[in-house]
């Protein structure tokens, strides 16, 4: 490419950019949507897909996994494809959650059948989480993502996701209101593709309901992402950006604490504030 300014161009130079590629997600053999992705994580992503179309809830829901199914133009196996099969007594999904199109790289709910078919039921309830978070850990977020973004490191173009899980994770040892830990980072050229990806991790690793953690986005806070944390069970997610007001009226009503504009120095909170907690000016300052 050429870079350029107003007289012209200034020179020829190599530019790295994020891959974008379909994914066809099939449940049982039967084509269930396609979204467009960053290759890599492919099977997290389609759990943590299954899991916010309330699919699966449980890493035994899953019964197994096929990365090859599909089969290219040139008679070869398609890695663009992904096969679930899920377990007995598992319920397939309802034919009205299915993708009349695909799902884009911007949209994760842009091409679903129904109205009535975007707004799902959590299995689990997030306004029952007791989980308090100090404002200053909330606050380091997002520069512990940023650190963890190597793709966005030399692209510029993809958004990220991180799960923050509690350091005691029951251990007596550790201090109740220590640091959260960084458990789990997902890049992709869609914010909802990255957070499918981290939730998928996190079903795959026998984590859900998400009880105690903070979900921190690199961009805004959509509707989709506020149903999407609500269905990983998280009580809490932080978005660098601006919230949408059908994302704060959903936060509302599910009983999940939504932050945003978090800049690292300051941000907004803007429902279920009660699970933020200020930590007292020492003294002198």
């Amino acid at each position: 490419m050429q870079r350029m300014t107003a007289s012209g161009p200034v020179r020829d130079r190599v530019d790295a950019l994020a891959g974008e590629e379909p994914l066809e997600v099939r449940v049982h053999g039967t084509p269930f949507t396609v979204t467009m992705r960053t290759p890599g994580a492919d099977v997290d992503l389609v759990a943590g897909f299954l899991v916010s179309e309330g699919v699966v809830r449980a890493e035994g829901d899953i019964a197994s996994v096929d990365h090859r199914a599909g089969i290219g133009h040139a008679g070869e196996r398609d890695y663009n494809v992904v096969d679930v099969r899920l377990a007995p007594g598992v319920a397939l999904p309802d034919p009205s959650l299915q993708r009349h199109v695909y799902t884009s790289s911007s949209c994760g709910v842009c091409g679903t059948a129904s109205i009535e078919a975007v707004r799902k039921v959590s299995a689990f309830e997030v306004v029952a989480d007791d989980a308090v978070v100090r404002l200053d850990h909330l606050l380091a977020m997002p520069d512990r993502l940023r650190a963890e973004q190597p793709l966005f490191s030399r692209t510029g173009g993809v958004h990220a996701a991180a799960l923050f899980v509690p350091s005691d994770d029951g251990d007596v040892d550790v201090p109740s209101d220590a640091e959260p830990r960084l458990a789990c980072v997902r890049e992709d050229v869609g914010r909802h593709n990255a957070v499918d990806k981290v939730v998928g991790w996190a079903l795959r690793e026998g984590l859900l309901p998400l009880r105690g953690a903070v979900l921190q986005v690199s961009g805004r806070a959509s509707f989709e992402l506020v149903q999407k944390a609500a269905m990983a069970g998280v009580p809490v997610l932080s978005a660098v950006s601006a919230p949408s007001a059908l994302a704060v009226e959903l936060a509302d009503e599910l009983g999940l604490t939504l932050v945003a504009f978090n800049r690292g120095e300051t941000l907004n909170a803007y429902t279920h504030t009660q699970r933020l907690r200020a930590v007292p000016a020492a003294p002198g300052t």
